[in-house]
């Protein structure tokens, strides 16, 4: 039998001054340190009191830009996202996923294959580069956001505890599968950041 989860008492936080104490810090150090990963936690905290929509528009828009910084950053020196061994690059990576998770959902096709390919050129994990490529080569197949994940996504089996438990990595065939199905796309999703990297050196 599992253990029941504590209920939280949004009222009660609301006034628990360590918990208010804890939302300040956050709301400081995010900005000074200019960190995704502590955007994050300020917003679980803010999304556990129900914070104002404002408030909460506010924190995703620190969060994107600053990945999209990070981003634009890495990239101009050539460096990956360690997803594994950095809670601050995972978030930086996770930031970009979710926001092209959400251009393709809106049918912004274009904008989310460039930043499926950028994250699978960016990531130092094997298998979510390749989830990256898929997620890439389902959009250039015209793939719908709604079919893409009722038909080739599998998330079924996510386990919260994995780190990597944001991204979309499991599909309803193998990825080696896949990618041969979308061999096509590859190549053309290849020749695409040919471009950036040759862009990345005249910079």
């Amino acid at each position: 039998m599992q253990p029941e989860m504590p209920e939280i008492h949004v009222e009660e936080l609301k006034k628990d001054p360590e918990f208010l104490a804890n939302i300040e810090r956050l709301e400081k150090e995010c900005k000074e340190q200019e960190s995704v990963h502590k955007g994050y936690q300020l917003l679980d905290a803010q999304l556990v009191i129900e914070a104002p929509e404002d408030e909460i528009n506010e924190i995703f828009t620190f969060i994107v830009n600053t990945a999209f910084d990070r981003l634009a950053e890495y990239l101009s020196e050539h460096k990956s996202f360690d997803v594994l061994g950095s809670e601050e690059e995972r978030a930086i990576a996770r930031a970009i996923y979710e926001h092209a998770i959400q251009r393709y959902s809106e049918n912004d096709k274009k904008a989310a294959k460039e930043m499926f390919l950028v994250l699978h050129h960016t990531v130092n994990h094997e298998d979510l580069k390749e989830a990256m490529m898929i997620h890439a080569c389902a959009v250039m197949a015209g793939m719908s956001f709604d079919d893409f994940v009722e038909n080739l996504a599998d998330v079924n089996d996510i386990d919260p505890h994995d780190p990597l438990a944001f991204f979309i990595r499991t599909f309803v065939q193998p990825n080696d599968i896949l990618l041969t199905m979308y061999a096509k796309y590859v190549e053309e999703g290849k020749e695409m950041l040919k471009v950036l990297e040759e862009d990345g050196k005249k910079a």
